[in-house]
């Protein structure tokens, strides 16, 4: 044997007290030796401190006479002679006199011993009983609390190599405790980010500082399925003189802490998107877009792909079929993804029109008004998710591995449903996912429900009003025409703007542009009878402040509409146009040799008002000059003042001689927001 083999836990007895390193030397164990007489011929430092003799007090002395009571002398003697004749040793408490005649009680194991010549001798190995009791019973509390903790508790030595676990420590890696000792800690630990937990050790180890509820998550081999998290703390060991040994380790499984916090973190996420979706889906009256809404807000906090489908009789305002086991014909308007995936492609493209029998899911949806989960999709689920074969085959290249369809419900009626699905998400859909997607869907189908039933209204208007609007040849004599008519966006309803060229006879031409405030189908309606009145005394031959006086007559009939209109007659012959103005926007006149400008005309109160006439003025026009007349929504808006955007309708007409149609668009794009809120009505008429 080397000198390698022995290891020194103290440095050697030099000058003042020996360095306690270890239990011996807490419990400061003495060594007693005595000859076959009695006699004491071995005494150690210990012996000396527990019984307060020095050796040259003790050895060659009496043990009996030295430290027993008479009243003890007769037993002794009599358990010293068993020793020394049968070889039988002897364990037991003991009480002794102490030096400075009290009495103690000690810890005793005798046994003999045998030289080499056959002499006999008593080794009385002793210790201070009160403080062995005091160490047996701590090391029994210690071992209960460690074998019976819940708390995993690792120790490992400076190489982070085992040295013991308890228990709990099993139940955490699937490893029992024997086979722990001399394994590394990345063996046996089943937390993803070993690395991390290795360099906080090793820096406890030489800090000595500990490092207190460190947060790790992993799967234990127990539990693999699922995810755990545990609480960790690190301590530094050292010996009672202060040699470091290693590191404990403790582990807390805090699993139901974490879950119940990402529970709530999960919560508040949804209600988050619940609360992000109200101000984001359904900004406008727009079918289309709350649908394209409602999948953006879906991805990718629910889904990795989402898409909106309506069923085509829905969309048409029609009511459906009780629902059966048959096909259902959708639209598809909405589809987003989180990423770009060949689950796109799988997918109909926003704006086709598609028949899906009773047995795929999405149809199911629909009819039973019901949510569909399928929280792991398989290969005979893909057949019934996807429109086809074809599809099928990309939304398993995609990875979708878990589905849920949710119908869109407004007012007890189906109106389509949200499709999502899950690729890169690795969690499947669960009933919270369920729950959320229908608030969402709910919240949306009351948006694309008042979004289809007003652009149902707003088409109806739409279409009355354009057939009200006159079908005019591009020509009539001395004047070259175009015209325009667009409604308001589809954050109102159609309005009352129209326009009308009557010919008249003496190839005169009657230019009329009118604006019944208001909107919707009665505005419409309103606009027609007034633009058949129009015709009406036009044909008459009268002075056009005349026509406006009759048509306010009329007006007042109506109620609850007040109306502007700007009545005009166009005479080639003599190149005059005479206009009446009833409280409308003036005409702009261009044309080469001069500025463009504003015709200055009485203003007039609008139609309905009653009581006031309207004046007539006569302007004369020449060979190319350009009339342009409109209503208030072509250059009215929020932001801008009136006088500002009539300069920059001037600017527009710089070029009087551009073709008219051109001069149509770039009033319309040039002066035109895509959320201006009116119709616009116009009408350009040059001279020739």
């Amino acid at each position: 044997m080397t000198t390698e083999s022995f290891r020194s836990d103290s440095a050697p007895y030099g000058p003042g007290p020996p360095r306690t390193t270890g239990l011996l030397d807490m419990l400061s164990v003495a060594a007693v030796v005595l000859d076959a007489e009695g006699r004491i011929v071995f005494w150690t430092p210990q012996a000396e401190e527990l019984f307060g003799y020095t050796a040259a007090e003790a050895l060659g002395s009496y043990a009996a006479r030295l430290f027993v009571d008479p009243a003890h002398l007769q037993a002794v003697v009599r358990l010293f002679a068993e020793v020394l004749e049968t070889g039988r040793g002897w364990a037991g408490a003991f009480p002794v006199r102490h030096k400075d005649g009290t009495s103690r009680l000690v810890e005793f194991r005798n046994i003999r011993l045998q030289d080499d010549v056959g002499d006999v001798y008593a080794l009385g190995i002793v210790a201070d009983h009160q403080l062995l009791q005091r160490v047996e019973t701590d090391l029994a509390l210690c071992e209960r609390l460690i074998n019976q903790s819940p708390i995993g508790l690792a120790l490992v030595d400076t190489d982070l190599r085992y040295l013991l676990v308890n228990p709990a420590v099993e139940r955490i890696d699937g490893m029992p405790a024997e086979e722990h000792p001399g394994r590394r800690l990345r063996e046996a630990l089943p937390l993803p980010d070993i690395d991390t937990i290795e360099s906080a050790l090793r820096q406890v180890i030489a800090t000595g500082t500990p490092l207190l509820d460190q947060f790790h998550v992993g799967r234990p081999p127990a539990d693999p399925d699922h995810e755990h998290a545990w609480s960790l703390a690190f301590y530094r060991l050292e010996d009672p003189g202060g040699r470091i040994l290693g590191a404990a380790i403790s582990l807390v499984d805090v699993t139901e802490r974490h879950r119940a916090a990402a529970e709530a973190d999960r919560a508040r996420r949804r209600l988050a998107l619940i609360a992000d979706a109200s101000t984001r889906v359904g900004t406008t009256l727009e079918v289309e877009r709350t649908a394209r809404e409602l999948a953006e807000i879906a991805v990718p906090q629910l889904a990795d792909v989402a898409a909106v489908d309506i069923l085509d009789s829905a969309l048409a305002c029609r009511r459906r079929r009780r629902p059966d086991n048959g096909p259902e014909l959708f639209r598809a308007l909405a589809l987003k993804s989180a990423h770009p995936t060949v689950a796109e492609r799988a997918a109909d493209p926003p704006g086709d029109l598609t028949a899906y029998e009773g047995d795929r899911l999405v149809t199911l949806c629909v009819h039973s008004a019901r949510p569909v989960l399928v929280r792991h999709v398989g290969e005979r689920d893909l057949a019934r998710i996807a429109r086809g074969p074809e599809a099928s085959a990309l939304l398993a290249r995609a990875g979708v591995h878990s589905y849920l369809a949710v119908p869109l419900i407004a007012h007890g009626e189906v109106l389509g449903a949200l499709d999502l699905k899950r690729t890169r998400n690795p969690l499947p859909f669960d009933e919270d996912d369920v729950i959320l997607a229908s608030e969402l869907a709910g919240r949306a189908a009351v948006a694309i429900d008042n979004a289809r039933w007003f652009q149902s209204v707003r088409n109806t208007s739409l279409t009355l009003q354009r057939s009200l609007l006159p079908d005019h040849p591009p020509r009539h004599t001395g004047l070259e025409l175009a015209s325009r008519y667009q409604p308001a966006q589809a954050t109102s309803e159609v309005g009352g703007d129209w326009y009308d060229v009557i010919p008249l006879t003496d190839e005169k031409t009657a230019l009329v542009v009118g604006d019944v405030m208001g909107n919707g189908i009665d505005a419409a309606a309103t606009m027609g009878r007034l633009r058949t009145a129009t015709c009406a005394y036009a044909d008459l031959e009268l002075d056009p402040g005349s026509v406006l006086q009759h048509l306010d007559k009329i007006t007042r009939g109506l109620e609850h509409y007040i109306v502007t209109c700007l009545y005009a007659v166009y005479d080639p012959r003599t190149r005059q146009c005479r206009i009446a103005n009833a409280g409308h926007m003036p005409p702009a006149l261009a044309g080469p040799g001069h500025e463009p400008r504003l015709l200055d005309l009485p203003t007039g109160a609008p139609l309905g008002v009653g009581g006031v006439d309207f004046e007539t003025t006569t302007t004369e026009l020449v060979p190319g000059d350009l009339l342009v007349l409109y209503t208030d929504g072509l250059v009215e808006t929020r932001h801008h003042s009136i006088d500002d955007r009539l300069d920059v309708l001037l600017g527009f007409l710089d070029e009087p001689h551009r073709p008219l149609e051109e001069v149509c668009d770039l009033l319309l794009y040039g002066l035109r927001h895509p959320e201006d809120h009116d119709d616009v009505a116009l009408l350009v008429a040059r001279t020739t």
